[in-house]
């Protein structure tokens, strides 16, 4: 029989949920929303490319806070409340400077949630750690729905109903963080002064996370809008998402064993592999309903096997001091760097939709340029 989630980690899911939700809405619409304000595809890729940038500076500078204050609920609190007061700037029809300052805002105190979120889980649930996924899957069901709830609602009531949706789920994720439990006593972290060493396996695995991050340029900038170009509707596009989003939760269930039986470099190998055939696929088939769907179920290897693998990575080449570190760099040069370079660049060979299968062809080039720094890659484990 399934064990019973106490009360105070309801609010836990619904926050995981809400901020999952969110994502859902804007991170495959938003280019759908800028095209309809009349944004060109060299704007829409700079904006996008913006919203990715902020993740490289304001989730270190938080964490910094977050440290020195203990005050890790206050944070998320802190967090969401400007992040949906800041998010009302979207129903202004601005143009692209105002744009781009109202995403920087919004973005700066939105990437003060997800890492302080995490470690409340935790120290909330204590010796009940193996409740946590139960706990992370509203993530995953909170975009689900949104990916496929804000497709038909686009349908129907057209991209105007972004911000709508947006601001009723922003002020979801504030009242569900009001209902936080305390973390009054949680320890504060203790800095250590010995030096980051980072290995030349580290630098190789950051050069194949940058470029991979590129390569995923098109798919999180302009997917919809391509499928749209090519026949499909805003509802059927996000269906198509949400199939990538399932297979990516069973991957990241079965990958425990597929990590103790192959290791974390053939397992980068194979998914990154598949994510140059994803790529390709795109360019060339996505007409075809069977194939495009077969590209979405790669999406298991593009993000969630990778993802896997690529934490497990990080956790053998660093010791225990300096792991939260290694995960930052990570997070800053992959989805930070190479998330914003990608965007930008493929909103420039996009241009009115002439450039799509050059952007993908362009993805797949990154893809293997990552994937020739994961043969260069030598595994090796600090010792403890």
């Amino acid at each position: 029989m399934t064990e019973p989630l106490p009360q105070k980690l309801h609010w836990l899911s619904a926050c995981y949920f809400f901020f999952f939700a969110i994502l859902g809405i804007m991170v495959p619409y938003l280019g759908v929303f800028f095209d309809h304000r009349g944004f060109d595809a060299q704007e829409i890729g700079l904006l996008l490319a913006i919203l990715m940038a902020t993740r490289i500076i304001a989730p270190n500078i938080w964490a910094f806070v977050a440290d020195k204050s203990g005050k890790r609920t206050e944070l998320i609190q802190w967090g969401a409340g400007a992040a949906a007061l800041s998010y009302l700037s979207f129903f202004y029809e601005g143009g692209l400077v105002y744009m781009a300052a109202s995403l920087a805002i919004y973005s700066f105190f939105w990437n003060a949630i997800l890492a302080q979120l995490e470690v409340v889980t935790l120290e909330t649930l204590s010796d009940k750690s193996y409740l946590y996924g139960r706990i992370r899957s509203w993530g995953s069901l909170g975009y689900i729905v949104l990916v496929i709830g804000a497709g038909y609602a686009i349908t129907l009531y057209g991209p105007e109903v972004v911000p709508k949706i947006g601001l009723a789920l922003f002020m979801g994720m504030f009242i569900s963080s009001l209902l936080l439990p305390s973390d009054n006593n949680m320890r504060r972290s203790v800095a250590n002064n010995k030096k980051l060493n980072i290995s030349r396996p580290m630098i190789w695995f950051l050069i194949s996370a940058l470029f991979l991050q590129m390569s995923a340029g098109p798919f999180y900038g302009f997917f919809v809008l391509y499928l749209r170009d090519i026949g499909y509707s805003e509802s059927i596009a996000g269906f198509y998402i949400a199939l990538g989003v399932f297979a990516e939760i069973f991957m990241f269930a079965v990958t425990p064993r597929f990590l103790s039986k192959y290791g974390v470099k053939k397992l980068l190998i194979t998914s990154v592999g598949f994510t140059v055939i994803r790529w390709l696929l795109l360019g060339v088939a996505a007409e075809q309903p069977l194939l495009l769907a077969l590209s979405q179920i790669l999406h298991a290897f593009t993000f969630g096997l990778t993802h896997a693998a690529s934490i497990h990575f990080i956790h053998q080449q660093f010791d225990k001091h300096h792991r939260s570190q290694g995960q930052a760099l990570y997070a800053s040069l992959s989805f930070g760097v190479g998330g914003a370079l990608g965007t930008w660049l493929c909103g420039i060979i996009w241009a009115d939709g002439s450039g799509a299968f050059d952007a993908w062809m362009f993805a797949a080039a990154c893809a293997t340029i990552s994937l020739a720094a994961v043969y260069l890659i030598r595994e090796q484990t600090i010792i403890q």
